[in-house]
């Protein structure tokens, strides 16, 4: 397949989500955006032959955590608030939670994130980060009691 035929059809299939995942990591958005482009071009022009669909989309969420990961420790940049990204759209209770989830540690965001919003199931999350599956459900748990303070103290 065409270079740029097979960009528009993986950017159209996966591009949104991992945007989203990408600003929910580094909180900027040309960051995301950046980051974003190394993930395709990466995905472009070294990526495996892939199995299947899903094999792919998680290889592509790894190639991104682990760009997101390089990102934040090149360079500790000024957050822009996640309104910049054109969240505005979106109803105000789910900008509130998704504010919540960004400010969470990383390794409970990143499994919060891709469980609650990418639809991820616990082995896929233990299989895409190298970690058990204990320790996936751990981190849903501790992220979860977080989010249910954060939201118990704001009311």
């Amino acid at each position: 397949m065409e270079n740029a035929a097979l960009f528009h059809q993986v950017y159209e299939r996966y591009g949104p989500a991992l945007y989203r995942f990408c600003l929910l990591q580094l909180k900027n958005p040309a960051d995301a955006e950046d980051a974003l482009q190394e993930v395709f071009l990466k995905r472009l022009y070294r990526s495996p032959e892939f199995a299947s669909t899903e094999h792919e989309r998680r290889w592509l969420f790894r190639v991104a955590l682990n760009q997101c990961r390089d990102e934040l420790r090149r360079s500790r940049r000024t957050e822009v608030p996640l309104e910049a990204a054109a969240l505005s759209a979106m109803p105000q209770e789910e900008r509130d939670i998704l504010h919540q989830v960004a400010a969470l540690p990383e390794k409970l965001r990143t499994v919060i994130h891709l469980h609650y919003y990418e639809g991820y199931t616990v082995e896929e999350l233990a299989q895409l980060l190298g970690v058990s599956v204990s320790a996936v459900k751990m981190r849903l748990k501790r992220g979860r009691e977080a989010l249910r303070r954060e939201m118990e103290g704001a009311e």
